[in-house]
């Protein structure tokens, strides 16, 4: 009996690999699994990061390291946001305190991280299915004994590269395991009729011993002479296919299992163990609850998609409305004027691919439910979905996050820059830039170096919210494809004191004038360029600051006037130095014979950005206002232009 007001040791504190799991008595699982929910809801109130999804998933990531062994048996996480459970079982249980923080771990799988736990680098969604049916088509061709397990969402199973891979599986007959871990959620509620038909599995009866009675009752039904055999066996496939749970897998060669109670962790190991034997392609369908353990979550688990900070008290969970924050974020101006515009013209459409919340579209959807289309996590559709309506002379807007626009490259160049019509489609790309926390896979660094090729196609981004407002109204009523790039973050604070400016296709604006040279800042680097200019002015050094606005078409004549005026010209921007911006600007520069070797890009490295604040990595990169003010002290040192001596906190 411990002593009195002594502190009973938690499960967890031993759990420093998976083997230390399977030395837990099967009844102590329970009693773990909410010592990993107070875990996870501890570190998420500090570090925001995906709370209802993962404490969904704490019994069935517990079952699958159980029942196997993943550092020879692979482990592939769709979307890989419901992996915190993951990291706590596979010896990262103490680094879990550095969630998603700036040098400290990430909220996604990650092969620098645990190269023997993380098989990729994952954060995008529908590619599970595909990776883990290479690795298990490599077990034969190089002749390893390991099983394959991949787990994919109601809502990643519907996207088209998840069907594209069950249906190979299906064909080439492999040994691979799939869990559909179903909690009727992708990020918002599925949509599509994927999720209809789960919903219908859902209320089956769990197990898949519904499945062998039914096969048993038809097995011993009467057969009354050949003459009825075959109107029989007709009877007896289509009675299957329409009593048989899951018989869409079934039909594309997937055995399929389930549903299953995804929070009986005593059935879930014993299901997974009776499953691991059976040859080929195996899908086990667990329904689980999002947010689990956590009321808030589980009541509003689209709320708790991305949770914290929220408030603990005496070791109770206390829900805290956030206070109503002062600034106003480029999604939410980029909805408001949607939907104004959208009041006066009624061609405007609205496409999201599973995103209405985090693209500012929740207030479209209600007030214009005819107009707009959530699509599903499919944004290859989504784009083609524009192109047809754009066809018939509508006005669609597809806001789509800039990381995962990439997944529509094709469609983008073929379904509408390839059409060459008239009529436009509008890609609101939300996220342009660093998009701190979620690190690598979300960051929105290759939009214009993957869009600006394109014959056609226009490039924008505005520095602040007026901009934004002017840029959707202008790209609405123009001829052709048009993208607006724009940060995850708030609107300046102060919107710079400058009298309204003429707004015209591919040109620039210059906001001051100076003659030691020039910045030509793009979308949210204008403010901070700004800044860094009046930092310089205080230092005695003025510089012209340019807002280009568009990176194509580019504003020739205003930069062209620059670097023949100037000593030396810096282009910022939040973007991939390759490809970029500075890119654009260079080889104009080229073509026209000016003289690039005044040309000083600044922008992201050559390589991927790990996760933290935007402000630590715009820091780190020196695009904040202080090191675009050093950047430029240093070059005109360079160039022996004489500067003035510099205050101490900049040396």
């Amino acid at each position: 009996m411990p002593l009195k007001g002594k502190k009973m040791p938690r499960l967890l504190d031993s759990i420093d690999s998976p083997e230390d799991l399977k030395n837990t008595p099967i009844e102590d699982l329970p009693q773990l699994a909410e010592e990993i929910r107070e875990l996870i809801i501890n570190v998420v109130s500090r570090n925001p990061g995906h709370l209802s999804s993962n404490l969904g998933v704490v019994e069935l990531t517990m079952a699958l390291h159980y029942c196997f062994d993943f550092k020879s048996d692979r482990l592939v996480w769709d979307v890989g946001h419901q992996c915190y459970v993951h990291k706590i079982l596979s010896g990262r249980r103490v680094a879990f305190q550095t969630l998603r923080q700036y040098k400290g771990m990430s909220g996604f799988p990650d092969r620098q991280e645990s190269p023997a736990y993380d098989q990729f680098t994952s954060g995008h969604s529908g590619d599970a299915i595909s990776s883990a049916l290479g690795l298990a088509c490599a077990n034969d061709i190089l002749d390893m004994d390991r099983k394959i397990v991949a787990v994919v969402g109601d809502g990643a199973i519907a996207a088209g590269m998840s069907f594209e891979a069950l249906n190979h599986a299906g064909g080439i007959k492999k040994n691979l395991f799939i869990v559909l871990n179903d909690n009727e959620m992708a990020i918002s509620p599925t949509v599509g009729a994927i999720g209809k038909y789960l919903t219908e599995l859902r209320t089956l009866p769990l197990y898949k011993d519904f499945k062998k009675e039914v096969r048993h009752v038809l097995n011993i039904l009467p057969i009354f002479g050949k003459p009825v055999e075959n109107v029989l066996e007709h009877f007896t496939e289509a009675m299957k296919r329409g009593m048989t749970p899951g018989q869409i897998f079934e039909d594309l060669g997937i055995q399929y299992y389930g549903p299953v109670d995804g929070h009986d962790i005593p059935l879930l190991i014993g299901t997974i163990k009776r499953l691991k034997p059976i040859k080929g392609p195996v899908l086990l369908h667990a329904i689980t609850k999002k947010g689990k353990g956590f009321e808030p979550a589980s009541k509003n688990p689209t709320r708790y998609h991305g949770a914290g900070p929220y408030q603990l008290h005496n070791g109770m969970i206390v829900e805290t409305s956030k206070a109503k924050k002062a600034e106003t974020s480029y999604t939410e101006v980029f909805g408001k004027v949607l939907v104004e515009l959208a009041e006066k013209n009624k061609k405007i459409i609205a496409i999201t691919a599973a995103m209405p919340d985090g693209t500012g579209l929740t207030t479209f959807r209600d007030k214009f439910p005819d107009r707009y289309f959530d699509v599903g996590i499919c944004e290859q559709h989504a784009v083609g979905l524009a192109n047809g309506l754009a066809a018939s002379g509508l006005r669609p807007v597809a806001a789509i996050y800039s990381t995962f626009l990439q997944r529509a490259f094709d469609q983008v160049f073929h379904d509408v820059c390839l059409q060459q019509r008239e009529n436009s489609v509008v890609f609101a790309m939300d996220r342009g830039g660093l998009v701190g926390n979620d690190g690598p896979t979300h960051h929105g660094t290759f939009d214009i170096a993957y869009l600006r090729h394109f014959p056609g196609m226009k490039l924008m981004a505005p520095k602040d919210g007026r901009e934004l407002k002017r840029m959707l109204k202008m790209a609405l009523e123009v001829d052709g494809p048009s993208c607006i790039r724009y940060p995850r973050a708030d609107i300046p604070d102060e919107e710079l004191d400058l009298p309204s400016r003429a707004f015209s296709w591919g040109k620039a604006e210059v906001l001051r004038k100076g003659s030691d040279g020039v910045i030509i800042a793009y979308g949210a680097m204008v403010y901070p360029s700004f800044k860094a200019a009046d930092i310089l002015s205080r230092e005695g050094v003025e510089v012209t600051v340019i807002n280009a606005r568009f990176a194509k078409p580019l504003d020739k004549m205003a930069i062209l006037e620059a670097v023949r005026a100037q000593p030396v010209v810096f282009t910022v921007e939040e973007h991939s130095l390759a490809g970029g911006f500075g890119s654009a600007v260079l080889e104009m520069l080229s073509e026209e014979g000016a003289d690039v070797r005044k040309i000083r890009r600044l922008g992201i490295p050559d390589r991927f950005i790990e996760q933290g604040s935007r402000d630590e990595l715009l820091r780190d990169l020196e695009l904040d206002e202080d090191g675009i003010f050093r950047r430029f002290m240093i070059e005109l040192e360079k160039l022996d232009i004489s500067v003035p001596v510099r205050s101490a906190r900049h040396r």
